[in-house]
């Protein structure tokens, strides 16, 4: 089974989105690929915050320093890559409405408009 937690938007577009579904799960993505990730999912402080952190890196820690540093930098987003989407969407007004366990993202959807036909008001999607 995999969690996913449901997402509402701001009530002014409410009308135009539905519930996001994010997995709470390691961000492959945000590991491998780090600030490009970030921005890909408009985490623009994130973004600066991990540009900084490797700028600092490179100017003060000697060569040898780097690869650990680089590679525990890019575990910590990977571990908490969602979390950082999940704040980002609270700073955007979102409202957290459920946790949900399914298989799948789609099985994840379907127990949720179950339990919570209210959350539909347009286009539902998953991430």
């Amino acid at each position: 089974m995999r969690v996913f937690t449901a997402h509402q938007p701001p009530v002014a577009a409410a009308r135009a989105e539905g519930p996001l579904l994010l997995r709470d799960s390691f961000a492959w993505g945000a590991c491998l690929f780090g600030g490009f990730w970030l921005l890909l999912h408009r985490l623009w402080f994130e973004a600066l915050a991990w540009l900084g952190v490797a700028l600092l890196a490179l100017i003060l820690l000697p060569g040898w320093a780097l690869a650990p540093v680089a590679l525990a930098t890019a575990m910590l987003l990977g571990l908490h890559g969602q979390d950082l989407r999940r704040a980002a969407l609270t700073r955007r007004g979102w409202t957290m409405t459920d946790i949900v366990a399914a298989r799948d993202a789609d099985g994840a959807l379907a127990r949720l408009l179950d339990a919570r036909p209210d959350l539909v008001r347009g286009p539902v999607a998953a991430a």
